[in-house]
């Protein structure tokens, strides 16, 4: 039977014995037969998510030059800001701005693969232009990844799996990546209504699980049932 509504798990109760055995079991229906869902009470505070909120949202007002002195295009890491319509997804064109960032590493040896480029140092804004964004970032990334992780080991008990059951396939220094994005209303972009537009397109995250915070009245992501 298609789903009706997007599941809202309090992640507290994985954390309380009395009721973790029921939080496995909705994350599991959550998993299986809807593929989305809203956590609440993640234990990052408030406080926080707002100052990434208002760091993000202050980094996008900056001048152009001074967000393109950390352009993607200026390292082999992919990490980086990426200017409005400069991606396509599926052959059209992404109407947005971003800001990639990760977990940090060094800049990797000559010897070191190819792909060992994605490990790399931060490309972080001027520090008199947005003294708080960098500070601000690193504790999110830092706490994000913290409960990206636990989270991965109750998505193998919720499967009936080991707690530990994937962590053969992830690095002990594995790496998480954040992505700040600002979408433009399509009336910012002259974009008359009822022309088709895109944010980004219809695609697949590479990693396991995907974290998203909602910082606007806009739409985000829709979830659409078997039935339609």
């Amino acid at each position: 039977m298609s789903f009706q509504s997007i599941p809202v798990l309090d992640l507290s109760h994985a954390h309380v014995g009395e009721t973790k055995s029921a939080f496995l079991g909705d994350l599991r229906y959550a998993l299986m037969e809807v593929g989305f869902f809203y956590i609440s009470n993640t234990g990052i505070e408030n406080a926080l998510t707002q100052d990434v909120i208002t760091q993000g949202k202050l980094f996008f007002d900056l001048p152009e030059e001074k967000k393109l002195e950390v352009q993607m295009k200026n390292a082999a890491s992919f990490l980086g800001y990426n200017k409005l319509g400069n991606e396509i997804t599926r052959h059209k064109v992404d109407w947005r701005e971003q800001v990639d960032l990760s977990t940090p590493h060094p800049l990797p040896l000559p010897s070191a693969p190819l792909y060992h480029n994605l490990l790399a140092p931060n490309q972080w804004p001027d520090p008199a232009f947005l003294p708080s964004f960098r500070p601000v970032y690193e504790t999110y990334i830092r706490q994000m990844s913290a409960l990206s992780t636990s989270f991965t080991s109750l998505i193998a008990e919720a499967l009936d799996l080991p707690a530990t059951a994937f962590d053969r396939f992830f690095d002990a220094d594995q790496q998480h990546k954040l992505k700040v994005v600002k979408y433009p209303d399509l009336a910012e972009l002259g974009v008359a209504e009822g022309v088709e537009s895109q944010g980004v397109g219809p695609h697949k995250d590479s990693m396991l699980t995907s974290y998203l915070l909602q910082a606007s009245h806009h739409h985000g992501l829709q979830a659409q049932n078997m039935a339609g």
